[in-house]
């Protein structure tokens, strides 16, 4: 290793933003690195075992941060290549054009975006196609313009959710197929076909995929790129530090512990951080050094700040009728995503969950007893689930942020009640309709086995903020090519660089993100 530590571009993070960063730049023929904390999640039975992947926490990464109140608390992380995309349900929404702009919420100000939704368009269009998202352009009424539609038709709906889509049109609103990110092939039926590598299955929502049929970062994005000789993945590799000239404008070195034992220094041109909201704002607050004493790119003292992870809700409803739908993740509901008739402030959006299972149902009795049929048996229940997750908006207040202690511990500050007022009256919508919708109308239970136990600050996948970006260097870490004001060489590409975060998912804005400044970084090597 020691003789091969100089390239163009070192790319720390598989992930959405990185990876996809990596396939963007491929080509181009520059010495790519890309340095992977994790290693390759092993294909296995277990893959796809509830038990395994929710009850045990198996995949998930064995470390503990701390709260505001100094408890410890396990966070959802996972490291390996393809980050958090190997466990995401691959809901690749855009934002809304008005999450680019200032939304007023009843608990303050969601900021506008230093770029409009125009400038990032075109790059929505080129990650949906790369990321082989099913759907259709126009069911949305919320949604921007799209200079093409998707490249793949929809994932059509199994009867019980097409009958769920019926009835809520008949309530007046405007249900739509969910954009999805799946390599699938279907017949006229909507089965999968012969040839089809997504299978329709039952294991899409929060399971890696066993087959490949999900687009996650790994299977999209990195192995494509490693198919070129001049790209180059080092995993098991998790980077300490960066380390900067004495003038303190050019990062000149990525230290880096591989395989929990050697310490090597590499070397780049350019340095790319995309390990995720928490663990990039973490990197660059170990930094620190002379010229940067509150750590590189936070002249600002931004960095570690504004953090946010959507106000979430996993629910589920009990059908009247048996649910035997498999693929259950096809429908969304944007209607409240602005506003409601009887309220002034945007609510968010509802979508579905992949479909629980006993395993899953079984590990949340304890926190149900009480609120179900006391004869109705875990797979009885399961046949009848159908489940919602539904999304608000929390705002990036200054005090939610992530700290390092003197020893290196983790701490994650969060209010709990930032703007939580939008979610629970977007629950009451759904709440009331259900008996319009051929469910239990006192039956919508919370599904916090998604949400690790209903533990708002541990559920981490939509984490973003915390190196936020912008045109005015006191108070933002990036300018709008997402390179730190502060260095000429250090750019970061995932969720960090969010202003706000909108009420839909943010990988495939983190996607679209990576190829836009993959182009100015690609110009910048020419």
């Amino acid at each position: 290793m020691a003789e091969d530590q100089d390239y163009d571009v070192i790319i720390i993070g598989t992930g959405a933003g990185g990876g996809t960063l990596a396939h963007r730049l491929a080509g181009s023929g520059k010495r790519i690195l890309l340095l992977e904390r994790g290693g390759y999640l092993p294909r296995e039975r277990d893959n796809w075992e509830s038990k395994a992947v929710f009850v045990a926490g198996k995949y998930r990464a064995p470390e503990f941060w701390l709260d505001k109140h100094g408890h410890e608390f396990p966070p959802e992380v996972n490291y390996y290549v393809g980050g958090n995309t190997k466990f995401y349900g691959a809901a690749l929404f855009r934002l809304r054009p008005e999450d680019f702009g200032e939304i007023r919420h009843q608990d303050g100000i969601s900021p506008a975006w230093p770029l409009r939704y125009e400038e990032f368009e075109p790059y929505y269009t080129r990650a949906e196609h790369l990321y082989r998202v099913h759907g259709r352009h126009g069911e949305d009424p919320t949604e921007g313009p799209a200079s093409a539609q998707y490249a793949h038709p929809p994932v059509r709906h199994e009867p019980r959710i097409q009958q769920l889509s019926d009835d809520l049109e008949k309530r007046g609103l405007h249900p739509f197929h969910l954009p999805i990110g799946v390599d699938l092939t279907q017949d006229e039926q909507g089965e999968a076909t012969r040839s089809s590598v997504c299978i329709r299955c039952d294991r899409v929502d929060g399971f890696p995929c066993l087959v490949g049929g999900k687009s996650d970062a790994q299977v999209v994005c990195v192995d494509p790129a490693l198919e070129h000789a001049n790209v180059r993945l080092i995993t098991h590799a998790h980077v300490q530090r960066l380390e900067t000239d004495d003038s303190g404008r050019r990062v000149t070195g990525v230290v880096a512990r591989v395989a929990e034992e050697d310490t090597v220094v590499f070397r780049a041109d350019i340095v790319v951080v995309a390990c995720g909201a928490v663990n990039s704002a973490l990197l660059l607050l170990r930094s620190a050094n002379d010229r940067h004493p509150r750590g590189l790119a936070n002249s600002s003292d931004v960095v570690g700040r504004h953090y946010m992870r959507h106000n979430n809700l996993a629910l589920m409803a009990v059908s009247k009728e048996p649910n035997d739908t498999r693929f259950q993740k096809t429908l969304a509901v944007n209607d409240w995503y602005l506003g409601s008739e009887d309220w002034d402030y945007p609510l968010g959006g509802i979508q579905m969950l992949g479909k629980s299972d006993a395993e899953q149902i079984h590990a949340e009795a304890p926190r149900w007893a009480g609120s179900l049929a006391p004869d109705m048996p875990f797979e009885v229940l399961a046949h009848h689930a159908v489940d919602f997750w539904l999304c608000a908006e929390d705002l990036p207040l200054p005090e939610s942020r992530v700290t390092l202690d003197g020893d290196g511990r983790v701490h994650l500050a969060l209010d709990e009640g930032n703007n939580v007022v939008a979610l629970e009256r977007l629950r009451r919508k759904l709440q009331k309709m259900l008996g319009h919708l051929g469910m239990h109308e006192h039956h919508l239970l919370s599904h916090s086995i998604y949400l690790h136990k209903g533990m708002p600050i541990g559920a981490t996948a939509h984490q973003a903020g915390t190196v936020r970006f912008g045109t005015d260097p006191r108070t933002s870490a990036l300018d709008t090519d997402c390179k730190a004001h502060d260095l000429d060489n250090l750019y970061v590409v995932d969720t960090s660089f969010f202003p706000s975060i909108g009420a839909v998912n943010p990988s495939l804005t983190a996607m679209a993100n990576a190829l836009r400044v993959g182009d100015h970084i690609a110009e910048r090597l020419r």
